[in-house]
């Protein structure tokens, strides 16, 4: 198992414990481009934290516009919020409603659980497929922002599709690992 990168007590993630080979690689693979990911992320927040304090001082210091920081932090927040969502998931950080679980059968709960992990499963593949459609149609046609900066809005969308298309990969091993007879933790 690799150590989170980020230091600190973070637990380690749970993982697939199945006699698929296919399926145990694709799980690891998956946790190392989800923790290469959630190092550029926070290098993506700290700048957008960076960018954002500098446009307040050169605001109020010198009562001077900006027009690119704004949308900049946006852009990286987006990234890092869309980017990282594979790995919140893979660590079972989203939030989950527990209140049923005292109430229900072992069995039952194992059931609820898959069927709220097919459900997610198919939210995010829509709102992949959308994301992509969104990208390519804001690629072919060239389409920016409505800001005197202008960046392609390709980039915020194609963060969007990426980072759901890999929430997607995430949710469908979780889905296949249930199946398999594999419990999470």
């Amino acid at each position: 198992m690799i150590n989170p990168p980020i230091g600190g007590n973070v637990p380690d993630r749970p993982t697939i414990a199945t006699s698929n080979p296919l399926l145990v690689a694709a799980d690891r693979l998956l946790a190392v481009i989800n923790r290469i990911i959630v190092i550029f992320a926070s290098l993506a927040l700290i700048l957008a934290c960076a960018i954002l304090s500098y446009s307040v001082a050169i605001r109020t210091l010198f009562h001077s516009p900006t027009y690119w920081q704004d949308e900049a932090a946006v852009f990286l927040l987006v990234g890092a919020t869309f980017m990282t969502a594979a790995y919140v998931q893979g660590q079972r950080g989203h939030i989950g409603i527990e209140a049923f679980v005292g109430l229900l059968s072992p069995f039952a709960n194992r059931v609820r659980l898959l069927l709220v992990d097919v459900a997610t499963f198919a939210f995010c593949a829509f709102f992949a497929w959308k994301s992509w459609t969104l990208t390519h149609e804001a690629w072919v046609d060239g389409q920016v922002s409505n800001s005197i900066w202008s960046p392609p809005l390709d980039i915020p969308y194609g963060l969007m599709a990426v980072g759901m298309t890999l929430l997607c990969v995430q949710v469908l091993l979780q889905i296949l690992g249930a199946l398999g007879g594999v419990r999470r933790a």
